[in-house]
């Protein structure tokens, strides 16, 4: 309800993002966006709704190969593990959101 009646809100700060390039390093500045940070920080300016939780890098599992490939092409070896990243994963844990859609059904 309270997002309903925030729609307007949310659309306006929806729209103030549009052109911002895409964030390959996951910096939490407004310079550029990445796809999770730009859903949690319309709901969250917008409407106060914290859509999951933030995290330090650092305690994201690092360890594939192909992880540790991108990051140090991205980050050299200074990867800033203190800095705070929202992940699509902390998005869909959200208690706040719930399935509506699914296996091509709808959900009551």
């Amino acid at each position: 309800q309270l997002i309903e009646m925030r729609k307007d809100t949310l659309k306006s700060l929806a729209v103030s993002f549009k052109g911002k390039e895409y964030d390959p390093w996951f910096g939490w500045d407004d310079e550029r966006m990445y796809c999770s940070e730009l859903l949690w920080k319309i709901f969250y300016r917008g409407a106060g709704v914290r859509l999951g939780d933030l995290q330090a890098l650092g305690s994201l599992d690092l360890s594939a190969p192909q992880v540790q490939e991108i990051m140090f092409e991205r980050y050299g070896t200074r990867l800033p593990l203190s800095d705070s990243v929202i992940t699509p994963v902390a998005i869909f844990k959200s208690p706040l959101l719930k399935t509506v859609f699914a296996n091509g059904e709808w959900i009551n």
